[in-house]
C-alpha cells in the first residue's frame, strides 16, 4: 500500500519483520509442544528461543538471498533460523507443512488488523453518536431521489450513519472470530505426522482458535467473509462520505469539510472548496470492496490445498486492512470537524412552498370523507403549481383557496397540517432505539 493512505500501526502488522517474527513464534511454540509430547528433547526447545533472544530482529535480506536460491519462503526462513540457532534447529518444523505456518500467521495478522479496525469504528461511533446528539432537533429536508420529501433533522441522519456502522462493528467482531483459526495438522490435514494437541497449544499462545478440519490449509470461507465484511464497511464509508458530499453542493451547502486557514481548493479557482476528502473516501472505498471478488474465488482451491490463492492474499491482506484503517480514520475526522449549516437547512426546507406537507393533507382529506383518489388528485393539482413556480407560490395559501379542499376541511384544519413539529415527535424514541437513550 503507498504511504499517502497508510497508518504505521496497521502497516506494521504487515512488515516482512512481523511476518518473520509471527512464523518463528508458530515454530517455536509448536517445537514446545512437541517437547511437552516427548518427540524432542526439552533443551532443545528452550535453546531455540534462547538463540533468537541472543540473535534479535531477523535478517530480511539474508532471508531474501536464500530463498532466491531455493525458490521457497518457508525454507529459507527456516535455513536462516538454523544459522542463528545452530543444531538444535533441526528439532523445528516437525511434522509440519509450510501451510501450517502460512496460514496461522495470516490468522495471527487479520485478528491484529481486526482489532485495529474495531478501534477505528469505536472512535468512529463516538463521533457520530456526539454530532447526532448535537443536531438531534436540528430541522432538515429528507430526500428522495434527490428530491425534496418530507422534513427530517440533521440528527436523524447521523443516528442512521451510527446505527449502520454499529452493525458493521458486530460483523467484524464475527469476521475476526471466524478468521482467527489455527492449522498445525500436517501435510493434508491428517495429522499423521504430528499429534493435534501441538495445534490446541499454538493455537492458545497465538490468540487463536483451533481449526475443526483443515485439509492442508485453511478454509477459505473464512477468509472471503472476512474480507466481504471489510467490503461491507467500505460501502458504508461511501455512504455517508456520499451524503457529506451532497450536502456540501453550491446549490445545497447544508454542510461541508472543514476548510482550513491556508488551504487550497483549485489552482486555476480561488474560490473553490471543494469536498476532496470524501471524494477520497469514495476512491478508498472503491478499493476495499475490489478486493472482495478476489477473496471469494480463493474459496475453490483444488482437492487438500494449491496456492492459486497465495498471491491474492499477499495483495489483499494488507492492502484491504490498510486502506480501510486509513479511511475509517479520515472519516471520522471528517465528522468530528464537519460544518453544519442549519439556517440553510432551514432555508433549503422552507425553500418549495410548503410541498413537504402535502402528505399530511392527503391523510387529512382522507379521514374527512374523501376517496383516496379524489383527496391525491385535489392536493396534487395544487402542490404542482407550487413546484412550477419554484416555491413562489404557497401550497397552504393555494389549497385553503381551492373550494374542493375547503369543503373537506376548514382553514384552520389545512393551516394544522402544516406544522414542522408534528414530523418530530418520535426523534426521542428512534434515538432511544438507537443509543439506548434519547439524550
Amino acid at each position: 500500500m503507498i504511504p499517502r493512505y497508510s497508518r504505521a500501526p496497521m502497516t506494521a502488522i504487515w512488515t516482512p519483520e512481523a511476518r518473520f517474527r509471527i512464523w518463528f513464534e508458530i515454530e517455536a511454540h509448536a517445537t514446545d509442544a512437541l517437547a511437552e509430547l516427548g518427540v524432542v528433547p526439552k533443551a532443545a526447545a528452550a535453546r531455540i528461543w534462547e538463540a533468537d533472544a541472543a540473535a534479535g530482529p531477523f535478517d530480511v535480506e539474508r532471508i531474501d538471498a536464500i530463498e532466491a536460491e531455493t525458490k521457497h519462503d518457508v525454507i529459507a526462513f527456516l535455513t536462516h533460523v538454523s544459522e542463528r540457532t545452530g543444531p538444535e534447529a533441526r528439532f523445528l518444523h516437525q511434522g509440519m507443512t509450510s501451510s501450517d505456518v502460512l496460514d496461522t500467521c495470516l490468522a495471527v495478522q487479520l485478528a491484529r488488523a481486526a482489532d485495529i479496525l474495531l478501534a477505528d469504528i469505536d472512535a468512529l461511533l463516538l463521533v457520530l453518536k456526539r454530532r447526532a446528539i448535537e443536531h438531534k432537533l436540528t430541522p432538515t429536508i429528507g430526500r428522495s431521489h434527490g428530491i425534496h420529501a418530507e422534513p427530517v433533522t440533521f440528527g436523524l441522519k447521523l443516528a442512521q450513519a451510527y446505527a449502520e456502522f454499529d452493525r458493521n462493528r458486530a460483523r467484524l467482531v464475527a469476521a475476526r472470530a471466524d478468521v482467527a483459526t489455527c492449522a498445525i495438522s500436517g501435510a493434508v490435514g491428517t495429522f499423521a505426522n504430528i499429534d493435534p494437541f501441538v495445534e490446541s497449544y499454538v493455537a492458545e499462545k497465538m490468540g487463536l482458535t483451533v481449526e475443526p478440519v483443515s485439509t492442508q490449509v485453511i478454509p477459505r470461507d473464512r477468509h472471503a467473509m472476512f474480507f466481504a465484511t471489510l467490503g461491507v464497511i467500505a460501502g458504508s464509508i461511501e455512504r455517508l462520505a456520499t451524503e457529506i458530499r451532497h450536502l456540501q453542493r453550491t446549490e445545497v451547502l447544508e454542510a461541508e469539510e472543514y476548510f482550513s486557514p491556508g488551504q487550497k481548493g483549485s489552482s486555476a479557482m480561488p474560490h473553490k472548496r471543494n469536498p476532496v476528502l470524501t471524494e477520497n473516501l469514495t476512491g478508498l472505498a472503491r478499493m476495499v470492496r475490489g478486493y472482495v471478488t478476489p477473496a471469494l474465488e480463493n474459496v475453490a482451491l483444488w482437492h487438500e490445498r494449491d496456492i492459486s490463492h497465495s498471491s491474492v492474499e499477499r495483495y489483499i491482506g494488507p492492502d484491504a486492512t490498510i486502506t480501510l484503517d486509513f479511511a475509517l480514520a479520515r472519516l471520522t475526522g471528517v465528522m468530528d470537524k464537519l460544518v453544519v449549516y442549519p439556517e440553510r437547512m432551514a432555508k433549503n426546507l422552507h425553500k418549495m412552498g410548503g410541498l413537504v406537507h402535502s402528505q399530511r393533507v392527503l391523510l387529512a382529506l382522507t379521514q374527512a370523507g374523501v376517496s383516496r383518489e379524489d383527496a391525491y388528485r385535489l392536493v396534487q393539482r395544487n402542490a404542482m403549481k407550487v413546484w412550477e413556480s419554484d416555491g413562489a407560490l404557497s401550497l397552504l395559501e393555494l389549497l385553503q383557496a381551492d373550494p374542493e379542499v375547503a369543503a373537506a376541511l376548514s382553514q384552520d384544519e389545512i393551516a394544522s397540517r402544516f406544522d414542522l413539529a408534528y414530523h418530530y415527535k418520535h426523534v426521542d424514541t428512534i434515538f432511544a432505539r438507537v443509543f439506548g437513550t434519547a439524550d
